[in-house]
């Protein structure tokens, strides 16, 4: 059994690693951590836990006592590469579920997070864990850097176009729209009920950090350049993402020859499922799912993909178990095998 542990714990993206690897069949959860309820039951925070897990919230420099195999940082920026720095040597493995360690360099982490970089060294040898994309250094590495939710769904409706050329790399549009736990658990007056209910709107123009990360990656697929057009939505509904994307095509192409592109790729890719229909955020909602449907309109000359995913799981703590089965040289859908939430 691989021994885990949880730093945050009682975040969104700390409670639903909980679920999921209480779940796992080759998982024993044996820490979970909380700086501001240690001593407390988990069910104390998530009442939703209370027979399913009976763990005391600790401190974190209480964990690696506990002796785990791997640690899950579910914690904010900034926060995560100084637990990182304070473990370099530790025997244990870790995916950080940050954005402390996605980027290629210190200083576009710097020029995009607004701080200095504690391992700048670090940034940029991190594998990031994007399996459907990047899996080939994910098994051996001993930190890997679990993608940002729109990143993962905005990348896997891309990356196809970009691996086969097929699309302007700089002439990329991305409308996305997600859930408020993608916010994360502290209050916020973005996020009261009264600003966010029967309301909608988009938030961090021009400069969301999720940008460059989706360049990057999107970067690294097509192997050069690309722009991207970014703007990110805040839906009146708890969780999920839908990402419409729009591509110009360098050559004609049809629907048809859209969709076997996509089927090829994405052929050995258990967690995407390629749709005749728009996707919608309940079929996706509690899985680690990416649905994606792929469209060529004739009279504009673009090509359209939309794509969904759980913000809370493929966005977040299901792709860091998918992650976390790789490293351990487990099938990567061991634990992850879980049902759409619908209605």
């Amino acid at each position: 059994m691989i021994k885990a542990a949880i730093i945050g714990a009682t975040g969104f993206t700390g409670s639903e690693l909980v679920r999921i690897l209480l779940g796992h069949p080759d998982v024993e959860l044996i820490g979970i951590s909380s700086e501001s309820r240690a001593g407390e039951p988990f069910p104390a925070v998530h009442p939703q836990f209370e027979g399913f897990c009976d763990l005391t919230l600790v401190k974190a420099e209480e964990i690696a006592a506990l002796g785990p195999d791997i640690c899950f940082l579910a914690l904010p920026h900034r926060v995560s590469m100084s637990y990182v720095k304070d473990w370099q040597d530790a025997p244990f493995r870790i995916v950080d579920l940050s954005g402390d360690f996605r980027l290629g360099s210190a200083s576009t982490y710097e020029a995009w997070y607004g701080t200095k970089h504690v391992l700048p060294d670090l940034v940029g040898e991190v594998p990031y864990g994007l399996p459907e994309l990047e899996r080939d250094r994910i098994p051996d590495a001993r930190i890997v850097a679990n993608p940002g939710c729109y990143p993962t769904a905005t990348s896997l409706a891309l990356a196809p176009l970009l691996a086969e050329g097929l699309v302007k790399p700089d002439d990329l549009v991305v409308d996305a729209k997600s859930g408020t736990t993608g916010a994360g658990v502290k209050p916020s007056e973005g996020t009261h009920f009264t600003r966010i209910n029967d309301n909608f709107r988009a938030y961090g123009l021009l400069r969301h950090r999720h940008t460059v990360e989706i360049e990057e990656c999107l970067g690294r697929v097509a192997g050069t350049t690309v722009q991207v057009q970014f703007t990110p939505h805040l839906l009146p509904v708890d969780r999920g993402i839908l990402v419409t994307a729009y591509a110009r095509p360098v050559h004609e192409t049809n629907g048809d020859a859209l969709q076997r592109l996509y089927r090829e790729f994405y052929a050995d890719a258990p967690f995407v499922r390629l749709r005749e229909a728009p996707p919608e955020l309940k079929d996706v909602r509690g899985t680690n799912l990416c649905d994606i449907h792929v469209a060529h309109d004739p009279r504009t000359g673009r090509i359209l993909v939309l794509s969904a995913i759980d913000n809370l799981v493929k966005g977040a703590a299901g792709q860091a178990v998918q992650n976390m089965d790789l490293m351990f040289g487990l099938p990567e859908t061991a634990g992850l095998d879980l049902l759409p939430l619908r209605p």
